[in-house]
């Protein structure tokens, strides 16, 4: 019996295998190591690693505090098909947007998926970017409080995707736009002001 337990054990880790950084060790004032810290479109974005009190993971957090049509972070060393994208996240300001997303199955800053919370809008939505050109097919209202931290997650399998805002499933929506796997990151909008934490990704 005891041998079984270990073995269902083994299997079950094996299921999901998760990667995950809190950005602690990477160097403050920079952008982390590992990241293509970029934009869709036009503007300067401004990606780097800062202490923050707050965090849900101290001491530090990756924060975007640049204008931009749409600054895009994302991890060099990903390639996902199926599985998830999560990251805890806090809208600090902005008059045209606060936003905050996680992409995964990007191509390149210019073609991907794209599931983010708005504060200001008071929105949960999905989109996918194709040619640096945004198209949405499904979303929800609900209140995003700023400058409170959040979790936004995405699963996806196959044209399938499943979003999840603090632990709660908000909607599942379909989309075959992209199909092979692709690199997973996050992502802001405009002059958002916004930190990130506690990021992770796996397959399924």
């Amino acid at each position: 019996m005891k041998s079984i337990a270990i073995i269902t054990a083994s299997l079950l880790v094996s299921a999901v295998q998760a990667d995950s950084i809190n950005f602690d060790t990477a160097k403050t004032g920079e952008a982390p190591a590992g990241w293509t810290c970029t934009k869709t479109g036009k503007g300067e974005p401004k990606w780097t690693v800062v202490a923050d009190d707050t965090a849900p993971s101290k001491p530090k957090v990756f924060k975007q505090s640049g204008e931009a049509d749409y600054p895009v972070a994302l991890k060099n060393d990903t390639s996902l098909k199926d599985g998830f994208v999560e990251v805890k996240f806090k809208t600090v300001s902005g008059k045209e947007d606060q936003a905050a997303g996680v992409v995964w199955r990007a191509r390149d800053a210019d073609n991907y998926y794209i599931a983010r919370a708005n504060a200001l809008e008071g929105n949960v939505r999905i989109y996918h970017f194709v040619n640096g050109k945004r198209t949405q097919f499904k979303g929800a209202s609900l209140a995003v409080a700023e400058n409170q931290w959040h979790t936004l997650r995405v699963n996806f399998t196959g044209s399938r995707f499943a979003v999840v805002f603090n632990g709660k499933e908000l909607f599942t929506a379909e989309d075959a736009t992209y199909q092979d796997a692709g690199k997973v990151g996050v992502w802001t909008k405009a002059d958002s002001v916004t930190l990130f934490d506690d990021f992770s990704s796996g397959e399924k």
